[in-house]
């Protein structure tokens, strides 16, 4: 007796779908799990059977064949359990096969027969809403199921209560849609205000580019001079991500089995260690997992004490940065992880973090500070568009400076300069490129002579070049400026300071 379940398996972010098939016959008894099954849908055996003797339904001494299509494709992970219990009893006519049509199951079941969440709920969604099918999911799952647009979704609490819904014995009541995106963080929980960070006024009008922009940032200066508080009130004056930008950050985070509590509004941040591996901040691992540029997808990735990670892990931030998802490649293929985050970074001056500050309290020879300052590429530092020096506070800006202007008010500036460039060009300043560039960034004869001028005694590389522009257009469009001026240009080229 053969039947057949949908379910679908996730590999990085994407789900990919699987038919279940379930063959039970005469012969010696045995359970055989085939398709590239992976050791945790292996033991899923045990736990199928325990659930339907829970059930009352305990499976036959028969020949059982359980097979996971595609069979080239590694299966992981415990969502299996609910799709091949409901397959066996298909197969063994305790459950009509037509209930099973139109339906994509997925689910842990524990040994009493109750539904535990898995990862990738949101892309298993997605892709039941774009197969026209209704979602069977634990009910721990069922907020994150409901997040995918246009899906039929049912959380059945067991075993028992899936068998009883699809049956027609007791039907389950649709999960409802989300109302609306969650809360605004400003109104619950406002997170740290940039109007707390004393002083450097010059720093926070280049975070306030960088909002508009989504230009990445590198900040040097010594210890305590704000650079991690700057950095970490980045989202605050980011405008809040638009629906289908939620959805997908919600679905990397649910792949990464992160919890996921209604649609985001505020673009994520991510703050990894410096001792984190390579695997782990850019992604990969068996088998393949998002990293933290992938979780930090549509918002931003804070790397405090840049020169202390690994080169590699460096390194390997290049190609997100410039083409917005990171591909990793194995024996049996490549995978591709969205990675469009916004990199802002801190780093001290020096090992001790004292030179540069206009004191002799700096110790680290000559030799030290060369190698601290190698560990950075020259490509990489290419790659981030405003570099900018954090001095620390004088002792009047540490006492007496004035509070300074609240997220709220920069974020609707930054809101302002962001609409104009999408009615413009349909994208954030960062991503323009080839004539598009040219076409909105094109400065004033003034600005052309001043540009030429910095190419000429700054020695500016093409992707250098084209990145001053469009720090030059975001400075124009805060300032409501049509063109790019002379002013605009100069500003943009401050913001490019070595270290």
């Amino acid at each position: 007796m053969f039947a057949v379940a949908h379910s679908a398996t996730v590999v990085g972010v994407e789900a990919l779908p699987v038919r279940v098939e379930a063959f039970v016959s005469s012969g010696l008894p045995s359970f055989t799990l085939v398709g590239l099954p992976g050791a945790a849908v292996q033991e899923s055996r045990e736990r199928v059977r325990a659930a339907l003797k829970q059930l009352g339904l305990p499976l036959p001494p028969s020949r059982i064949v359980v097979n996971l299509s595609p069979a080239d494709v590694r299966k992981e992970g415990p969502a299996f359990d609910l799709p091949i219990a409901l397959a066996l009893l298909a197969a063994d006519r305790r459950l009509p096969q037509q209930a099973l049509e139109g339906v994509l199951a997925f689910g842990e079941l524990a040994l009493d027969g109750s539904l535990r969440p898995v990862r990738g709920a949101v892309s298993i969604a997605l892709l039941a809403a774009q197969r026209g099918a209704a979602a069977l999911a634990p009910p721990d799952n069922a907020a994150e199921v409901a997040l995918a647009p246009g899906v039929t979704a049912f959380a059945p609490a067991s075993l028992a209560a899936a068998v009883a819904h699809l049956t027609g014995r007791a039907r389950l009541a649709a999960v409802p849609p989300p109302s609306g995106a969650a809360p605004a963080p400003a109104a619950t929980d406002p997170g740290p205000d940039l109007a707390d960070v004393r002083g450097q006024a010059v720093a926070k009008r280049a975070l306030e580019i960088a909002a508009a922009g989504r230009h990445n940032l590198l900040l040097t200066g010594p210890p305590g001079a704000g650079k991690t508080m700057l950095a970490l009130r980045l989202p605050g004056i980011m405008p809040p991500l638009t629906p289908a930008e939620a959805i997908e950050v919600s679905r990397v985070r649910s792949s990464a089995g992160l919890p996921t509590h209604g649609l985001p509004r505020t673009p994520p941040l991510r703050q990894p260690h410096h001792s984190g591996s390579e695997a782990g901040i850019v992604g990969g691992g068996g088998p393949p997992r998002p990293g933290e540029v992938s979780l930090a997808h549509h918002g931003v990735l804070f790397l405090d004490e840049l020169p202390e990670f690994r080169r590699p892990v460096l390194e390997a931030l290049r190609q997100p940065l410039e083409e917005g998802y990171v591909t990793i490649s194995r024996a049996r293929g490549s995978l591709r992880l969205p990675a469009r985050f916004q990199l802002v970074a801190a780093q001290n001056p020096c090992p001790c973090g004292e030179a540069f500050t206009g004191s002799d309290a700096c110790a680290c020879p000559p030799q030290a500070l060369a190698r601290y300052r190698r560990r950075l590429s020259g490509p990489l530092l290419d790659r981030i568009d405003l570099r900018l020096k954090v001095p620390r506070l004088s002792e009047e800006e540490l006492v007496h400076a004035p509070r300074g202007t609240p997220s709220r008010v920069v974020a609707a500036r930054v809101a302002s300069a962001r609409q104009r460039m999408l009615e413009r060009q349909g994208c954030a300043n960062a991503y323009l490129a080839g004539q598009a560039l040219a076409r909105h960034a094109r400065p004033d004869r003034a600005g052309q002579a001043l540009l030429s001028e910095l190419a000429a005694r700054t020695r500016l590389s093409a992707r250098g070049y084209d990145r001053l522009l469009r720090v030059a257009r975001t400075v124009a469009d805060l300032e409501g400026s049509p063109r790019v001026a002379e002013a605009h240009l100069a500003e943009a080229a401050g913001y490019r300071e070595g270290w």
